[in-house]
């Protein structure tokens, strides 16, 4: 039997300002509705960090971050109101690209009897293509929601919903996999 777990990942203020998309975090809020009352678990996974960022210093990518940015006082890096986690529902923090990089998540996963990740977040081309290539070598089985996750780009986003994911996982809408729940 398959136990599936959604992943809304990076779905925080400061990166859901770069989306164009004015309807992805409602979108995204109905499939975690769906999700809890299928008694599917929800885990929140974000992007955080320890005042100065010592985590970042060897880190192109991250090192360029602003002092405090991303930290616990920084308002910018609170999940996004739309898809506000419950008490009790799990936040997993990371350190880098990957949902699975500095972060517990393959153990709380694990711990949960979790084999099925549906994907969702921001940036496509960022935490959800890491993350599902990590998780497939972790042999997970895989769904990505194309219209849950977002990217800058949408070429980008496109390819990779389109073509590349699709050889590690089924790929589908938000609507098709909450009809798939019922």
């Amino acid at each position: 039997m398959t136990n599936s777990a959604l992943l809304v990942m990076d779905v925080q203020k400061a990166i859901t300002d770069r989306i164009p998309d004015p309807d992805y975090t409602p979108r995204l809020a109905r499939a975690v509705a769906a999700a809890r009352s299928a008694g599917v678990p929800v885990v929140f996974v974000v992007i955080g960090f320890r005042p100065g960022h010592p985590e970042t210093k060897s880190s192109p990518l991250f090192s360029a971050l602003p002092d405090g940015a991303f930290t616990d006082g920084d308002p910018e890096a609170a999940i996004h109101p739309d898809v506000a986690p419950r008490p009790g529902e799990c936040i997993v923090t990371k350190k880098r690209v990957s949902a699975f990089a500095g972060s517990d998540l393959d153990l709380v996963l694990r711990g949960g009897a979790i084999d099925h990740l549906v994907l969702t977040g921001l940036a496509t081309s960022g935490v959800v293509l890491s993350t599902l290539r990590q998780a497939a070598d972790l042999d997970y089985r895989l769904t990505v929601l194309a219209d849950g996750c977002g990217d800058a780009d949408p070429e980008v986003h496109r390819v990779l919903t389109e073509k590349v994911f699709r050889r590690q996982a089924d790929v589908t809408t938000v609507d098709a996999w909450i009809s798939d729940l019922t």
